[in-house]
């Protein structure tokens, strides 16, 4: 008989990517000037922060719908974060080519792994 094995959300690597990028922007807002902070600063933090929360919440969904609902939303908001909240940071000059390169490289390699793990949820709760 097959048992399935619970793997600990901060075991999950899409997870750890996540909690790297918050980290990151964290960094970037904390660095900020109350007037871009408000601009730019705050949906950036709330839509990178959220790529880690949409995570942690679809995966104590006990549905596979209501999980890829959530990891759809985690894709989303990294997408708000870094197509254009960063491209905007780094365009208005109040972050560093090399925090810009170091989110974007994390960022690209999350969207990947986060498109993996939502077939992987979809083909294994289809068959």
């Amino acid at each position: 008989m097959e048992t399935n094995k619970y793997i600990p959300i901060k075991d999950l690597k899409i997870y750890q990517l996540a909690r790297q990028l918050s980290n990151i922007a964290w960094d970037i807002y904390s660095k900020m000037g109350f007037e871009d902070k408000k601009i730019m600063g705050d949906q950036f933090i709330r839509s990178s922060d959220s790529i880690g929360a949409n995570i942690a919440e679809g995966y104590s969904r006990f549905h596979f719908l209501d999980k890829v609902r959530f990891y759809y939303n985690s894709r989303a908001s990294q997408s708000e974060a870094t197509d254009h909240w960063l491209e905007l940071l780094l365009e208005r000059n109040k972050i560093s080519q090399e925090n810009f390169d170091t989110y974007k490289s994390i960022s690209k390699d999350l969207q990947i792994k986060l498109n993996n793990f939502i077939k992987q949820t979809k083909d294994e709760n289809q068959k």
